[in-house]
């Protein structure tokens, strides 16, 4: 069973702090180094298998692409301050180009594959990468955002018939660099490891830089070369980071796929490969306890079941729990800007909803609007310190300074508390607060009662502006497969269930198919606010 964090509590500075980090391997060995040095150990493992290519690599394979791809990119000279770009999806030999990156001590930059050509123009304009890893589907886009870079464009999958395309095909027979070896980091392990994107629900994403740091592996030691790991998230998700980095180090044999997130696909994944360990957001959660082979699949063989970047609806996870063989749903939090998880929650009778206590390393405290440190069970902004090094915001200093202080506290934005037992709860992000006469609320408030209905499969509450009222609340409902659920039965339902008149559905609701979500997955409550003004305005 999973490691149970323990954390203590300094009544006076009121912060609490996780367990003293233990090093495993050489702290000043990169993850390059030790991904590199673990490949030799176990070389006729599988360390990699498509679903849906159907593609078998062994360590001793995917180590020899790994280290082509490496060599290529020595042979066009780049260098530990260069930029690799991806946008791609999680094909057979994307792994071995995060692992070349990690090798050559160079940064990647990865992207959404859903970003428009605006978006990656501007991104990559950033960070100005000299290749870029993606698939043929994007080609086109991707040529045309960076026109003005000077970059060599490679094609991992349906490769276009191109003058300017290079298959992965091509790299892959480059010879292996006599006597390679990974390259020591230039900056040790402040540098950077790769660069990923925030969700971007207020604007543009932001270049996120990810430091060459262990915590990445904090609540993963457990892993063993016993373990079938399978995410289907995409290299710019830090959980799609995580399993590359984790998958590596552990010698975990890991479940991969080129396709767009399909409930049944999942499930048969699972069933078919036996993975121990899966990473989800809630929205697949829901997906795939909503499907119709939900309750005939076999998920006995999951130790880690580990989800967040959003709340899940109680019924969801309890639904779940009642499919697994073992008590391993895990809710995590942290944010991509911290570049590993945060906090995870192995007690979930005993505490349902909380994220858990702290991982090893970490200090936590919980700030007042003014500044001032709160105890247990007053609510504020969660604020994080890991004391390691972080390059912020890639070409933003502005950003950088405003999410993390001069003592390195990063200001999440996220309102929640600690409790007695130094658990966390998250309530709300702080820019979602609405006001509706002057009273404030949190979406949270009414989703949480909307998702006790039980034709409910996911729901987003989110604020119409009043000239009158100010914040009226209205939701976007996602009903589960067969149901004859109506807008007006959501509306009714939150109304019996309170007498505030700011809590109820004031701006009324919709059903949707799905709701809309950034492009690492996350519910978008402007996304889905713009849906609901359009729907309404055309009704």
């Amino acid at each position: 069973m999973p490691y149970t964090p323990v954390n203590s509590y300094d009544g006076d500075l009121k912060i609490w702090s996780g367990e003293p980090v233990s090093h495993y391997f050489d702290p000043h060995l990169s993850i390059g180094q030790i991904i590199f040095q673990e490949m030799r150990r176990h070389p006729q493992l599988v360390a990699q298998i498509s679903a849906s290519e159907n593609t078998v690599l062994t360590r001793q394979e995917l180590h020899a692409n790994s280290m082509k791809v490496a060599s290529y990119m020595r042979f066009l000279g780049l260098l530990q301050s260069d930029v690799v770009g991806l946008i791609g999806r999680n094909t057979t030999h994307m792994p071995a180009v995060a692992y070349a990156c990690f090798f050559n001590g160079i940064a990647f930059h990865s992207l959404n594959i859903t970003y428009d050509q605006s978006t990656i123009e501007k991104l990559f304009d950033i960070t100005k990468p000299r290749l870029i890893f993606c698939d043929g589907d994007e080609f086109e886009k991707v040529r045309a955002a960076t026109a003005s870079l000077d970059v060599k464009i490679i094609t991992m999958r349906n490769h276009p018939k191109s003058a300017d395309s290079i298959s992965i095909d091509e790299v892959l027979a480059t010879p292996i660099e006599k006597n390679f070896q990974p390259a020591r980091l230039e900056l040790g392990n402040d540098q950077t490891l790769a660069i990923l994107c925030s969700s971007g629900t207020t604007g543009t994403p932001k270049a996120v830089t990810i430091t060459n740091s262990r915590q990445i592996l904090a609540a993963n030691h457990q892993l063993t070369t016993a373990d079938i790991q399978y995410s289907h998230n995409t290299l710019d998700w830090i959980t799609g980071l995580l399993t590359t980095v984790t998958s590596g180090v552990f010698s975990t044999t890991r479940i991969i796929a080129d396709n767009a997130f399909d409930p049944a696909f999942a499930l048969r994944v699972i069933e078919e490969y036996k993975a121990t360990w899966i990473i989800q957001p809630p929205s697949c959660m829901a997906m795939m306890v909503n499907s119709p082979e939900f309750e005939t699949s076999d998920l006995s063989s999951l130790r880690y079941f580990l989800f967040g970047g959003s709340r899940a609806a109680l019924e969801v996870q309890q639904s779940i729990r009642s499919r697994l063989s073992s008590d391993c749903l895990q809710f995590m939090y942290g944010f991509t800007e911290l570049g590993a998880l945060a906090t995870y929650n192995c007690h979930f009778d005993e505490k349902p909803n909380s994220v858990g206590r702290l991982t090893n390393g970490l200090k936590l405290k919980i700030v007042s609007e003014d500044g001032q440190s709160l105890g247990p069970d007053e609510m504020g902004e969660v604020c994080i310190k890991n004391n390691q090094h972080w390059a912020g915001y890639y070409g933003n200093q502005l950003e950088t300074r405003e999410i993390r202080d001069p003592q390195r506290w990063y200001h999440s934005g996220d309102l929640g508390y600690m409790d007695q037992d130094g658990f966390l709860y998250v309530v709300e992000r702080k820019k979602d607060m609405l006001k509706y006469q002057n009273i404030m609320y949190y979406p949270n408030e009414i989703e949480s009662v909307i998702s006790e209905m039980p034709d409910v499969a996911e729901v987003c509450v989110f604020g119409v502006w009043s000239n009158m009222y100010g914040d009226e609340a209205a939701a976007a409902v996602v009903k589960k497969q067969g149901s004859d659920l109506r807008a007006q039965d959501v509306v009714e339902y939150v109304s019996t269930r309170t007498d505030s008149k700011y809590k109820q559905l004031n701006a009324g609701a919709i059903i949707v198919d799905d709701l809309m979500r950034s492009a690492n997955g996350k519910t978008n409550r402007i996304a889905n606010k713009n849906h609901y003004l359009h729907v309404k305005e055309r009704s």
